[in-house]
């Protein structure tokens, strides 16, 4: 009976620590993201159809469901109630399986989310310096100067905006009064394939932080059961 209780009370210890952490780096997620709002002002990404999803956006409600999630364990973890404990099984059970599925069809689909996300990207160039967007205007001079590349598939996408020959003054290798029509001035390189390929290059340091992030949530999903499976059984042998 000593061993079985020593059991259970390891396993919340574990549960409950796990979970204060889970809040903790939630928290911080959050406190980026409000950061993040507060610095930028009024972002915008690069997407047309989706100008919501910034960096700030983004961080704010991971954090918030990290926290949320990570509440119910500790609070489930510390009350041992079943209903709590079962919540937060459920909750990142659900979780852990979207971003499987998301994965899957990320890998499955990869061929047609380039070409949807090339020709989203180039429907938002039309925005480019028009009222109300100087947050899309400062995305794309940002990525354009830092990645040295012009256009999403080429600088000819910039002449769609305007029916002329032009591309902003972030496509240039140098400025001048007349960089922005001389295309012996302009970065050559697309900033779409730019980007990707700077992704495929770290591509090995964001598979390891998936990695961590996917077996602290099996982790969770483990301890929430055991947990919730000797509470059961301790209430069925003193009931």
């Amino acid at each position: 009976m000593n061993g079985t209780r020593g059991c259970f009370l390891c396993v919340k210890v574990k549960m409950f620590v796990f979970n204060l952490i889970f809040w903790l780096g939630g928290c911080g997620v959050l406190g980026v993201g409000v950061w993040l709002a507060a610095t930028q002002g009024r972002f915008a990404s690069l997407s047309f159809s989706f100008p919501s999803l910034s960096a700030a956006g983004l961080c704010m409600a991971t954090g918030a469901v990290i926290m949320v999630v990570g509440f119910i364990g500790c609070i489930g973890a510390a009350t041992e109630q079943r209903c709590l404990l079962l919540t937060f099984f459920l909750v990142l059970s659900t979780l852990f399986l979207l971003e499987l599925v998301g994965l899957l069809l990320f890998i499955t689909c990869r061929e047609q989310f380039d070409r949807y996300a090339q020709e989203d990207l180039k429907r938002g160039l039309r925005l480019y310096k028009t009222e109300g967007n100087l947050g899309l205007v400062n995305a794309w001079d940002m990525v354009q100067g830092e990645f040295r590349c012009c256009g999403v598939q080429n600088y000819t996408d910039w002449f769609e905006m305007r029916n002329e020959t032009w591309v902003p003054e972030s496509c240039c290798m140098e400025l001048s009064a007349t960089c922005q029509s001389n295309s012996a001035t302009w970065w050559t390189e697309p900033c779409y394939e730019k980007v990707k390929r700077w992704v495929g290059e770290n591509i090995s340091a964001m598979g390891i932080f998936a990695a961590c992030i996917a077996a602290v949530q099996v982790l969770g999903i483990v301890f929430s059961m055991l947990m919730y499976c000797q509470v059961r059984r301790a209430e069925k042998s003193y009931g």
